[in-house]
């Protein structure tokens, strides 16, 4: 562990004490009831939020004044915890204390990915490098999928943080939503040509690593279980997708099994094989990871209107459904009105990330038709996919203070 100068411990505890404000405010107060409102079911005040994991070279590290390697750690993730109220004044809710997770891991198929990335300071954008190009004679290179826990680096970081400021932000443990991803990852290590191109070619082979990936994840939550490594999925507790884990139906208190968390999954390369197809080769998989979770958050970038009647809608405990463009947003607004899933809308990022002023108009216009779709459900707007605000962190407050606007004039309970 790296000495900590008195510069940075003076930096860090400064912020540790501004979150802490900006917890115990009457604004975050406001903000809290509005996810309280959501996991109770009651169609009050949706929340919107601008999020920023694609553009923190703009929002973090600008801001950054810590000088060594570990302050620097920890003032990233204090920054970062404070953009969302502090810059867009939008509805992140701020919790009283700093967060930490176990560094617990799985991977499960036996390769790493390999990408060639776009050349460019921040670009975001790879290729993929297939390390699988023929599934029926290379499928043995996907066993051996595995998992585990860093008990050592977990318990630094946090005797780190106590020491820093556990007198202002006591530390918390926390837990993500449990993974599943499954064609995300077999996508990453043959590509997408490969992996449709298997579907007809080797559809046995195909079954069998989806198979080896489920068993892989049913061993990660029994591991976790065995561990003593689950925590509590409710309120600030992160879900995938940048959500939280407000909810009335979970432990807030020991939890002992997977069946009392938040879970997350998506199948979003999978968005251009027909419904019938996800059923076969996807779905099978997927339920039985979804028999393994207390709640659902389910979707990515994918269309779900097309596979909502005869599969996504079977599940009871899916509590959050990702809507973004390129669905029916009014079809899903007619599958999820009155129900008890959230309609997790990601808007188009356009209208915030194309250059010169915004246009307010078409801006206004486009989250009309979002809020008329979502009338009648709980919704929750979180805009993602965003690669730059070009620094402008007005433009940011501005695009938030739109949504708002639009919600309160066009969507209704």
């Amino acid at each position: 562990m790296q000495t900590i100068s008195a510069q940075d411990r003076k930096r860090l505890r400064d912020l540790a004490k501004k979150q802490l404000a900006y917890a115990n405010s009457p604004v975050n107060d406001e903000i809290l009831q509005k996810w309280n409102a959501l996991a109770n079911g009651r169609r009050e005040s949706p929340t919107v939020r601008l999020l920023f994991s694609n553009f923190t070279h703009e929002v973090v590290t600008p801001r950054m004044q810590c000088t060594g390697e570990e302050a620097r750690s920890v003032e990233f993730q204090l920054l970062s915890t404070l953009v969302g109220r502090e810059l867009f004044e939008d509805d992140t809710p701020i919790s009283p204390t700093f967060d930490i997770r176990w560094a617990t891991w799985v991977n499960p198929f036996g390769l790493e990915p390999h990408r060639t990335r776009a050349s460019g300071e921040h670009a975001m954008g790879f290729h993929i490098d297939p390390v699988i190009e023929d599934l029926g004679n290379e499928i043995d290179k996907l066993r051996g999928g595995s998992f585990g826990v860093n008990r050592q680096r977990t318990q630094a970081y946090r005797e780190l943080a106590e020491d820093l400021f556990g007198d202002i932000l006591p530390v918390r443990m926390i837990m993500d939503s449990l993974p599943g991803s499954m064609t995300n990852s077999l996508v990453a290590l043959m590509g997408m040509e490969t992996y449709y191109c298997s579907m007809y070619d080797y559809p046995d082979e195909l079954h069998e690593v989806m198979e080896m990936a489920t068993r892989v994840y049913e061993d990660y939550y029994d591991f976790l279980e065995r561990e003593g490594l689950l925590l509590p999925t409710c309120g600030t507790s992160p879900v995938a997708q940048e959500s939280f884990a407000f909810n009335n139906e979970l432990p807030d208190g020991t939890v002992t099994s997977t069946r009392q968390c938040w879970g997350f999954l998506e199948s979003q390369e999978t968005t251009a094989v027909s419904a019938d197809t996800f059923g076969e080769f996807v779905f099978p998989y997927q339920d039985r990871l979804v028999k393994r979770f207390g709640l659902l958050s389910y979707g990515c970038c994918e269309r779900v209107d097309a596979i909502w009647p005869d599969y996504l809608s079977k599940w009871d405990n899916l509590r959050k459904l990702s809507v973004s463009p390129f669905n029916n947003e009014q079809q899903v607004g007619e599958y999820l009105r009155g129900s008890k899933v959230v309609y997790y809308s990601k808007p188009r990022a356009e209208f915030v990330t194309n250059p010169g002023p915004m246009d307010e108009d078409a801006l206004r216009k486009y989250f009309k038709g979002v809020c008329e779709a979502a009338s009648g459900c709980l919704f929750e707007m979180a805009q993602r996919e965003v690669g730059t605000i070009f620094g402008d962190y007005e433009r940011g407050k501005r695009y938030v203070q739109i949504a708002k606007e639009c919600i309160a004039e066009y969507w209704r309970p």
